[in-house]
């Protein structure tokens, strides 16, 4: 049996702790990570044998997330974690895209890295911890990868940055920016902030990369104790020979056509280069060459005459300069019945987004590690087949889907009004309509149309922008506003959202090594000046929220109760809200706190529901005069409920307007009269007086006319508590 060992490092003054050789021992490498209580299980493994039949590198990520981690069982009926939730979904591909670019390019054997959520102590966050040990267990497996990468997170907060601020800190946090990368170079960049400058920006990716540096030493450490021989692996490469007949025959005919794919759309241009494939593909019909083959060397040739094109020429593949923004086409209002609705078209690239306004009751509960229970910002992105002009069977969303959701979700999320401001569950849909290159982003603009369009009050509209990079050497480009084939064949795809005072969400995938921090900050600036333009286009539509709520969105009240008064509210068995709602049409929830949501899609229906909930719980006022039901009478008075499970006592002699020598000759039970409140005593009886309404008395005067009962009097003043 393996020794156990333990290597430690200190980031930031906090010791982070990595264990191997106790657990999963089968695994190509396994190790646990520990910041704190906090702790994970990473495991990395490859098959022995290549996948067949395929043109790409088959690595899956997978993360556990256990609620035992918590001390929690699911709430789920069989009492048992299923589907993974958003967050796991997030930290998988948070954890992906570091590790990805590190694996040979000609690898076809199946990985797979599969963390698992041993302990959480609400304090130090897993998701760095993800991506630590993913890189500690592929480093010291047999499995041929080319880091190890380290991660951490930054906070500003108190307008200083912070390395890996614990979930506390981070409620006081402006950006929540995690970096991942390997001793040389960023390679992943994912952040949230509230309107951060680009400038601060870039002096936390310098920050971050400083402090991964002891994560690095230490898995080179851990390399050299403990590490695997990398295992010998069959390429999927073409040969060298093979790949130089295939590009003698493609030869200029790339470069040649390239100026008549300008005047293009994307799918012409598809069909063009698709048929130069096929000529090649021809050529070696009887050589028994691969056709995906021909086509990797083909696509090589296609990725080299692009971007020398843009380097040399400043020519992208549409004609565009580096710098130029597609046309831009805005929209709002689209859906009529819709709360809100807006349509932002970039180019090929076209979302529609759709808001829906709820109550409270409408947030998402959140069942899973992280300290939050629910959130009423919710943003969905969908990625239909169509909108690539595809087909295939409709499954739900992808990771990528929730992804994409994700980032919108953070970009806007800044801006959503504070629920005293604004007490509305928003739920926003973006539907991909047509896709070349960032669809993300789309979503961003066109959520903020919706949002306008639906009158929720954003503090700021917010736009987004994909940006690319060629580079060559010491030579490179920045590409504004990249499509589908920039993307796929440049060095970096770089998603910048924010407002016109700063970034509000950061996402950023390097694909080669030594982007210095220059590249990076010109990138932000190019990026920033998208953005107004873009911000611009969005604001000569629709300058600002709409000041009215669609007529088909609830109207929202709030009231606030004294927290005594709820059982009032809901009577026994609810039957007191439920009546409430079945006469007025409204929908209203209750907190713990006192806080009553009246939703209605009407002001009338709105009214008359606040009316009897504050009739409900109302304190009787000494001088005020009701309208209230006879509910018992007895020889010396009547007991009058004029307020809602509320009544008093109005004597004989406070009756009416003369001398009654009976009750019943003045009121019977059922009958309904105009009383004052003239008297409350220390126990919360009531004394009414109808008299004092006839003669146009004050509270004083009727009780000095007032006589007390001789025997078994008093009103019983409030009725019972009532309880939910």
């Amino acid at each position: 049996m393996n020794e156990a060992r333990q290597f430690k490092t200190v980031i930031a003054g906090k010791e982070i702790t990595i264990e191997t050789g106790k657990l999963a021992m089968q695994a190509g490498g396994a190790v646990t990570v520990r910041w704190g209580d906090t702790m994970l299980l990473a495991t990395a493994t490859m098959s022995k044998a290549p996948r067949e039949g395929i043109d790409f590198f088959p690595l899956s990520v997978d993360y556990e997330e256990r609620l035992y981690a918590v001390g929690r069982i699911p709430g789920s009926f069989f009492r048992r974690e299923g589907r993974p939730a958003e967050a796991a979904i997030l930290i998988c591909r948070l954890t992906d895209r570091p590790i990805r670019p590190l694996f040979p390019k000609d690898l076809r054997n199946d990985v797979q890295v599969i963390l698992t959520a041993l302990s959480h102590d609400q304090v130090n966050d897993i998701d760095i911890l993800g991506i630590i040990g993913a890189s500690a267990a592929l480093t010291i497996s047999d499995i041929p990868w080319d880091g190890p990468v380290g991660a951490v997170r930054i906070g500003l907060i108190d307008d200083e940055l912070v390395v890996n601020p614990t979930i506390p800190e981070m409620v006081n946090s402006r950006l929540d920016l995690r970096v991942a990368g390997t001793r040389e170079a960023i390679l992943m960049v994912e952040a949230g902030a509230n309107e951060v400058p680009e400038e601060i920006v870039v002096e936390a990716l310098k920050l971050a990369h400083e402090a991964i540096q002891p994560l690095i030493d230490l898995q080179e450490e851990m390399r050299e104790a403990v590490g695997k021989p990398k295992r010998e692996y069959t390429s999927f490469a073409v040969p060298k020979d093979l790949s130089e007949r295939i590009a003698d025959e493609i030869g200029d005919r790339l470069e040649q056509v390239m100026p008549e794919l300008e005047s293009r759309d994307k799918a012409e241009r598809a069909a063009i280069l698709d048929a130069i494939e096929n000529e090649v593909m021809a050529a070696f019909d009887e050589d028994e060459i691969a056709p995906r083959d021909v086509s990797q060397v083909f696509t090589e040739v296609l990725k080299r005459e692009v971007r020398e094109r843009i380097l040399n020429e400043g020519i992208r593949p549409d004609g565009r300069g580096l710098r130029d923004i597609r046309p831009i086409s805005v929209e709002v209002g689209i859906a009529p019945r819709a709360h809100g609705s807006g349509l932002f078209t970039r180019g090929e690239t076209q979302v529609l987004s759709i808001v829906t306004l709820g109550t409270p009751r409408d947030e998402q509960p959140l069942d899973g590690l992280y300290p939050v229970e629910s959130k009423r910002y919710i943003h969905h992105y969908n990625f239909p087949p169509y909108s690539t002009g595809e087909t295939r069977f409709l499954t739900g969303p992808k990771r990528r889907e929730i992804g994409h959701g994700a980032l919108a979700e953070t970009a806007l999320r800044p801006m959503i009004p504070p629920e005293d401001e604004f007490p509305y569950t928003i739920r926003v849909v973006s539907e991909v309509l047509s896709s070349n290159g960032s669809t993300s982003m789309a979503s961003v603009c066109g959520s903020t149309l919706a949002l306008m369009d639906a009158g929720v009050p954003i503090k700021r509209p917010v736009a987004g922008i994909a940006m690319g990079l060629i580079k060559e050497g010491d030579r490179y480009a920045i590409l504004t506003d990249i499509q589908g084939m920039e993307d796929h064949l440049g060095d970096m795809d770089f998603k910048v959202a924010g407002t016109t005072e700063g970034i509000t969400a950061l996402q950023m995938d390097i694909k080669i090594k030594g982007i210095s921090y220059q590249i990076m900050a010109e990138a932000l600036e190019q990026a920033r000046e998208a953005r107004l333009f873009i911000l611009d286009k969005m604001l000569e539509v629709i300058p600002e929220p709409r000041p009215d709520l669609s007529p088909y969105a609830p109207r929202m009240t709030i009231l606030h109760v004294d927290p005594d008064k709820i059982g009032a509210i809901i009577g026994p068995g609810g039957k007191m809200v439920r009546h409430i709602q079945e006469e007025t049409g409204v929908r209203i929830e209750i907190e713990d706190d006192g806080t009553v949501y009246i939703a209605a899609t009407n002001g009338d229906s709105a009214r008359r529901a606040q009316e009897m909930i504050e009739a409900l719980t109302e304190e009787p006022e000494i001088g005020k005069v009701y309208v209230g039901k006879v509910v018992r009478t007895t020889d010396f008075g009547a007991f009058v409920e004029f307020l809602p499970g509320q009544d008093g006592m109005v004597h004989i002699s406070q009756l009416a307007d003369f001398r009654a020598s009976r009750v019943e000759d003045v009121v019977q039970v059922g009958d309904e009269i105009m009383v004052m409140v003239t008297d409350i005593d220390a126990d919360g009886k009531v004394r009414l007086s109808r008299q004092a309404v006839l003669e146009g008395w004050t509270p004083e005067e009727a009780r000095a006319r007032d006589r007390k009962p001789s025997r078994g009097g008093g009103s019983r003043g409030k009725r019972g508590p009532r309880r939910r």
